[in-house]
């Protein structure tokens, strides 16, 4: 007689029922929702701080993509451009005139002041400069009216959008108190006004004391050539490599020695790749310093570890079978993989491949070893072939640059440059999306 009967032969009565819900069973369900409200609360909070980054990223980089200006309809005759540069001070003459038009301006909208050639320095710079080289290139301008929009200095940007106040302003040689005066008037009339900063998407960096001039496309420039060199480089060598030591190279010492050096390269500090580029590539081969060449190989030192390791994954995840199938039918080692098992493992290459160039894109400290800083873009190569010879700066360093710098105007260009950044990191993984919607197959 066993345990299920009673002593009189009757079945023993079943002490739970799959209907019902016993303690352990809903401990674990309960320990179940537990982790599944875990999970959700996790990535409620990641989403949080993501938002939280992108507005603050969105909210402070704005004010880099837009500039005041000061918007004049200007008319020069053939008689005082004859004047002006018959004069020794030519720049000064045409600010004279510009200044005169100015008042002429603040007149018909009844407001009266006195123009102080200094602070309409302090306001728009050099303008008689940039008169003068307008109407030398443009002759038919002469006797027309023409419309200006001269670019306000930071500091009156600044407090335009009221980052700098009358209490907050510390007089110096770029703004005075009585200035502001001059800005509020011209802001009444309609004079002043915010535009699109079109310098920032095109121009270079300026110098220390020129904020407003600042921009980041020579910039943008030079990490596109360097991308191209890690592109051309680490793709091919990256790949290669992957495929000997996955497919073909024998399983001994060696080969494991290699395998573990590669893990351990992915690991190292990026500033150990910049200190070598410095020594080989500059002082020992003498490739020319801050060229994105330079830059291009000590990232491709940098992208080949993450390139290696993520191919060989893709290629260990084809299933056996495809290679079994194929070398049943006939086909070599080498049309197994480079026919069957390499077009199925193409989309996570390109996957891995993309996350090593947006690492690379994002790295500073090897840059700032060979010399690729902000200030070194003075303009745009002159040709293809230049752009990678050619002293430059990439995106990463020019944000460094601005944001070391004491000037509060320039922080307002790091955030821009940032935006800048991360929107060339979206097209390169759109681009990687498309491909791998290109090459994608399913077994």
């Amino acid at each position: 007689m066993t345990d299920a009967t009673l002593h009189d032969g009757q079945p023993a009565p079943r002490k739970s029922s799959l209907h019902q819900l016993d303690a352990l069973t809903k401990k674990r369900n309960a320990a179940e929702s537990r982790f599944k409200a875990y999970g959700i609360v996790a990535i409620l909070i990641g989403l949080f701080f993501l938002v939280v980054l992108t507005v603050t990223i969105v909210r402070s980089g704005i004010p880099a993509f837009t500039q005041t200006v000061v918007a004049v309809e200007f008319t020069l005759t053939q008689e005082q451009f004859d004047d002006a540069e018959s004069k020794l001070m030519k720049t000064g003459a045409y600010q004279d005139y510009f200044i005169a038009a100015m008042e002429g301006k603040l007149a018909e909208r009844g407001i009266e002041m006195d123009f102080d050639p200094a602070a309409i320095e302090r306001l728009l710079g050099k303008i008689g400069s940039n008169l003068r080289e307008h109407y030398r290139a443009n002759p038919g301008d002469l006797g027309r009216p023409v419309s200006f929009e001269l670019s306000a200095s930071s500091r009156v940007d600044g407090y335009f959008n009221g980052r700098v106040t009358r209490d907050t302003l510390v007089e110096s040689r770029f703004l005075m108190l009585s200035d502001l005066d001059l800005v509020d008037a011209l802001s009444d009339a309609g004079l002043l006004k915010q535009a699109f900063n079109w310098n920032f998407i095109t121009g270079a960096d300026s110098g220390v004391d020129n904020p407003g001039g600042a921009g980041i496309g020579a910039s943008v420039v030079g990490s596109f050539f360097m991308m191209l060199v890690v592109l051309v480089l680490s793709l091919p060598i990256g790949v290669a490599a992957s495929i000997y030591l996955e497919e073909f190279a024998p399983k001994n010492r060696f080969t494991d020695l290699i395998e573990v050096n590669i893990s351990n390269l992915a690991a190292v500090p990026s500033i150990v790749f910049g200190i070598l580029g410095l020594a080989v590539f500059i002082q020992f081969m003498h490739l020319p310093q801050s060229a994105p060449l330079v830059g291009g190989l000590v990232l491709t030192l940098m992208t080949l570890p993450t390139i290696i390791i993520s191919t060989r994954a893709s290629l260990k995840a084809v299933p056996p079978s495809i290679r079994d199938a194929a070398l049943g039918v006939g086909a070599s080692k080498m049309q197994a993989v480079f026919h069957h098992v390499l077009p199925l493992a193409m989309p996570g290459i390109l996957t891995g491949t993309i996350i090593g160039l947006a690492q690379a894109l994002g790295e500073t400290a090897p840059l700032l070893l060979i010399g690729m800083v902000g200030f070194v873009a003075r303009g745009y190569p002159d040709g293809f072939l230049d752009g990678f010879v050619e002293p430059n700066s990439a995106m990463p360093a020019q944000i460094y640059t601005w944001a070391a710098r004491s000037d509060v105007a320039f922080y307002d260009k790091a955030w821009g440059g940032i935006i800048v950044l991360l929107v060339f990191l979206l097209a390169m993984n759109f681009v990687a999306i498309v491909l791998r919607r290109r090459f994608e197959r399913r077994w």
